[in-house]
């Protein structure tokens, strides 16, 4: 292990001891390590460079709109290798919600759920992107 000195203004401080009061942290190397590991993390989340992931897409679409259902259809058939599994629902009567268990590198899973959330008449979309096992 090695021993850093870090220099944090009085605010952050006060921030970083009321959330490791609120995790239960026993002290704040704990905390800081764990920041620190979740940062890095999600900066290899964000460069693409995660080889094991796994991501969970939702969105919301007008199931009415022209061609967009066959589209959405197609666009997962050709990519059956990311997709693990998918949940269809039936908000109302125009509207549906499908949510995507997506499993491949971060930036595979990236470029799909991107290419899904812009098709028109996606209303809403957002993918959550999570390390499927560490990395060595």
């Amino acid at each position: 292990m090695q021993r850093v000195t870090v220099t944090l203004d009085d605010d952050l401080m006060e921030e970083l001891d009321r959330m490791i009061k609120a995790r239960g942290y026993q002290n704040r190397s704990e905390a800081i390590r764990d920041l620190a590991r979740a940062g890095l993390k999600q900066a290899s989340i964000e460069s693409g460079s995660l080889s094991n992931a796994i991501g969970v897409l939702s969105y919301v679409f007008d199931h009415e709109a022209r061609e967009l259902a066959k589209r959405l259809t197609s666009t997962f058939h050709s990519h059956h290798d990311l997709t693990v599994s998918s949940l269809h629902i039936h908000l109302d009567e125009k509207n549906c919600l499908e949510v995507s268990i997506l499993k491949g590198t971060s930036g595979e899973v990236q470029h799909f759920a991107e290419h899904v959330i812009s098709e028109r008449a996606v209303r809403y979309g957002h993918l959550h992107i999570m390390p499927l096992a560490p990395e060595v």
